[in-house]
């Protein structure tokens, strides 16, 4: 057996180690995952609990996004950034955003989409209670 290296691998390649790698995490969290062969409502997969009432629809993200068409859709953000991985509810992070930032006075905001591709101390704080430690 040889390890991969993640920058080897293209872009469908890197989609399916993240649900692999974000599953086993969650699975310390009590959550079996079922990935899903098309979006489904906006979700990359369905996080279910073991408590048997507890469903999650996850997009997975390479980065911390906000998007309108997630918006009001319970939707849930997986992302790793510096080693750690980070699922959030997205409208309530969302919203924060807009509230804090000037995110929503830019022409990517405009179009409904904004992405960070590092994470500000402000946003990792904001960020800290959705951490996932493994």
């Amino acid at each position: 057996m040889q390890r991969i290296r993640y920058q080897d691998l293209n872009a469908r390649q890197q989609e399916s180690y993240n649900y692999q790698q974000a599953s086993g995490i969650l699975a310390d969290y009590g959550f079996v995952t079922i990935r899903l062969s098309d979006d489904w409502h906006g979700a990359d997969f369905i996080a279910q609990h073991i408590d048997g009432t507890t469903f999650l629809k996850v997009q997975l993200k390479g980065r911390l996004t906000i998007d309108r068409k997630y918006q009001n859709r319970d939707i849930h953000i997986c992302f790793r950034s510096g080693g750690h991985w980070f699922l959030y509810p997205h409208d309530s992070v969302m919203e924060h955003i807009l509230a804090s930032s000037n995110v929503g006075k830019t022409d990517s905001w405009a179009k409904g989409l904004y992405t960070f591709p590092t994470l500000s101390k402000e946003l990792r704080a904001v960020l800290e209670p959705y951490r996932l430690e493994p």
